[in-house]
């Protein structure tokens, strides 16, 4: 009886401590049993909620990252001179700028933008076939990537500049996100750097 007064307050105590902890209790000369009593606390789920908020959203990652560090027409910039062409889109994504460059002789190139730095980490030519249709919508366009990723910036941090080469709305399609993780998609003309809600968006 004894023995089992001494696991019970030894568990009791683990359990308020909030601990791992492992009770042993010897039994007197007349049982040599040993009983172990070993209870878990809750720190793998405080590690699991602490992890969770590390990782947070991907989109509340784009926007510390963009918010400290480069911007997108930046990344533009960088990608251009590393790899020479026509930016067609530019994306904050996965800790890094992807920036797609339409060189010569109609090849894709892909270029990672560190978004602290504006360093190359890395570029890879791409297998797209669509570069004839990139080329016909921009045709007569003043305005390049570089130029709306600026125009978008005066209404918030832009993560994502692309061309919109369907129908008779050509341009350019920028999201900004602002801190709160709020998000925006904006058009900018392709001759006129005008910035307009999209139409699309909620």
């Amino acid at each position: 009886m004894k023995r089992n007064i001494v696991i019970a307050a030894v568990t009791a105590a683990a359990l308020v401590g909030g601990g791992t902890a492992t009770a042993l209790a010897v039994a007197g000369d007349d049982d040599d049993t040993t009983s172990v009593t070993r209870t878990d606390d809750d720190r793998d789920d405080r590690a699991e909620d602490r992890s969770d908020d590390q990782d947070g959203d991907d989109d509340d990652g784009a926007v510390r990252a963009a918010a400290g560090g480069v911007t997108a027409a930046e990344a533009i910039t960088a990608a251009l001179k590393h790899t020479p062409g026509t930016v067609v889109s530019a994306e904050l994504d996965d800790g890094s700028w992807e920036v797609d460059v339409l060189a010569g002789g109609d090849t894709w190139h892909t270029v990672r933008i560190a978004p602290d730095s504006g360093k190359v980490l890395g570029a890879q030519k791409d297998d797209e076939d669509d570069a004839a249709e990139v080329r016909a919508a921009l045709k007569g366009a003043s305005v390049t990537a570089g130029d709306a990723a600026k125009a978008a910036a005066a209404k918030g941090t832009v993560v994502s500049v692309d061309l919109d080469d369907d129908g008779d709305d050509r341009g350019w399609e920028a999201e900004t996100r602002a801190s709160g993780g709020d998000e925006r998609d904006w058009s900018v003309g392709l001759t006129t750097a005008s910035v307009t809600a999209d139409r699309d968006d909620d």
